[in-house]
């Protein structure tokens, strides 16, 4: 391994300047072969860790996670359904299992073929019905593979869209177990204006669902966020006369009045209660957690307990029939936060008051991400059967695969919550090592931390240019001071809707 890198840097900083154009494209046809068979040997060596256990004796417990944290795989998904179909795996039994597409696999072992090609021939392949008989797929395979070696990945997807259409061509070998694998239903990671893409592959009987509901609701004229007087619901409900002046000042796209039919759908099964009463403890509402001097400015995000970031504005339209809920800690709540061994589970006051904490909007194990709605409250001072308490300064957010993580075993982890300094309550966490080895360190989640170290570099930048702000500047408006005013005296109305809009379920 260190030879190879010593070639690497080797290759880094050779002269290039003293090649012929031929010679530079064979040198660079050479490094991308390369880097197909480097891949491909990476993929042997994590089918190896994954035959090993090394997931779960490193503390990441799944294989795409074993590659993100330790691997530092930039697409471990991808990864995992690349070596699934080309590397040789190990049953639980010790079987070893030849690749899934083998001719795929040498042609990607010797360099032929680059990860574009191996993912493009993988999504024809999946494609081909199950009712096609197993000669006629082991064919295709052997046919996908030629084509990977010859064309580049989009001629690949044509040319295999053509090879499907000989396999089946009246489209009767597809059936309900095809179109059941294929179904699926994505909402993609926010950009960073917020939005996210929705896509999925729908099954009939969804598609037949989702067309008749967006007959009904998406119409010109109605659910109209712009338009304050559009009418809502069904169009059926709708008054004539109101809907089509309504209508006329329409300027959407059709593709946006689908989207606000389909908003104003979710926000009528929410009101009705469809989703019932409770997600993990916390109420089944929209749950929103901002910062008081961004809603004085009336600008900057907010976060909700799913995790998905809210711009101010519209959270503050949002509170306008929104039951509201004032966040205050410590000694001033009149929420019952302390139950000591009178109860295991945390109740909805501690769930609560757990996401409001400035690290409570994710599980608190390090790099995980899940949002509030997918985490538990993990006994992190002292396990409940060891004695522990349902105390919220004992608790933290646990997803439940890092919940079932903790343990004394080798693998496991270790949790405790920081009782001093600038990490005072949050849950440290320590992966037990293997017998005679030394500890590891501990480790807190520094997701949440990241606006904050974003103004801390900003205040730094500002700093540098414009010199330390002097003492006598306006100081930043403390939370604290809202609640304490809130329960001394009677706020004003600016300052009691800025507080109700701290948590608004």
């Amino acid at each position: 391994m260190w030879e190879l890198h010593r070639l690497l840097d080797e290759l880094q900083t050779v002269d290039l300047s003293a090649c012929t154009d031929a010679e530079l494209i064979e040198v660079a046809a050479g490094t991308e072969r390369a880097i197909a068979r480097t891949t491909f040997a990476g993929d042997r060596q994590i089918a190896e860790a994954e035959a090993r256990d090394l997931p779960r004796k490193t503390g990441t417990r799944t294989l795409t996670s074993f590659m993100t944290h330790h691997l530092r795989v930039s697409n471990p998904t991808r990864r995992r359904k690349h070596l699934t179909a080309t590397a040789a795996l190990t049953c639980l039994n010790g079987e070893r299992l030849e690749p899934q597409h083998p001719t795929l696999a040498a042609a990607f072992a010797h360099g032929a073929v680059g990860s574009a090609h191996v993912e493009a021939v993988i999504d024809v392949l999946d494609r081909i019905p199950m009712a096609v008989a197993h000669d006629v797929k082991v064919a295709a395979e052997r046919q996908m593979a030629e084509i990977a070696v010859e064309h580049p990945p989009a001629e690949i997807t044509q040319l295999g869209s053509r090879l499907l259409a000989h396999l089946d061509p009246d489209g009767t070998l597809a059936d309900d177990t095809d179109r059941q694998r294929r179904r699926n239903l994505w909402i993609g990671r926010q950009r960073a204006d917020g939005t996210a893409k929705l896509s999925g592959t729908l099954t009939p009987e969804l598609a037949a669902h989702l067309s008749m509901m967006l007959a009904v609701w998406a119409k010109p004229g109605m659910n109209n966020p712009d338009d304050p007087i559009s009418p809502t619901g069904s169009f059926d409900n709708a008054d004539p006369e109101a809907l089509a002046v309504a209508a006329e000042r329409d300027t959407r796209t059709p593709a946006q009045i689908n989207h606000d039919a389909l908003d104003a759908l979710l926000k009528a099964v929410f009101d009705d209660g469809f989703l019932g009463k409770t997600h993990r403890g916390l109420p089944v509402q929209l749950i929103i957690k901002a910062d008081l001097d961004d809603l004085i400015r009336e600008a900057g995000l907010a976060t909700t307990a799913t995790g998905t970031l809210l711009p101010i504005a519209d959270v503050i339209d949002l509170a306008a029939d929104a039951q509201p809920w004032l966040a205050i800690f410590k000694n001033s709540t009149a929420v019952p936060l302390h139950f000591g061994r009178g109860r295991r589970l945390a109740t909805r006051g501690q769930r609560l008051a757990s996401f409001a904490r400035p690290d409570g909007e994710v599980c608190s194990a390090p790099g995980c991400d899940q949002p509030a709605t997918q985490v538990e409250l993990h006994h992190a001072h002292q396990d409940w059967a060891d004695g522990g308490l349902t105390d919220i300064d004992d608790l933290a957010p646990a997803c439940p695969r890092h919940n079932r993580m903790v343990g004394t075993n080798p693998g496991q982890y270790t949790t405790r919550i920081v009782r001093s300094g600038p990490d005072e309550g949050r849950c440290a966490w320590r992966l037990n090592p293997e017998p005679g080895a030394p500890p590891n360190p501990e480790y807190i989640n520094r997701r949440p931390d990241i606006p904050k170290r974003l103004a801390t570099h900003l205040n730094n930048v500002r700093n540098e240019i414009h010199g330390p702000s002097r003492s006598g500047d306006t100081p930043r408006l403390d939370i604290r001071q809202v609640v304490h005013q809130h329960t001394t005296a009677t706020l004003s109305p600016v300052e009691r809707r800025l507080a109700e809009l701290l948590i608004a379920l």
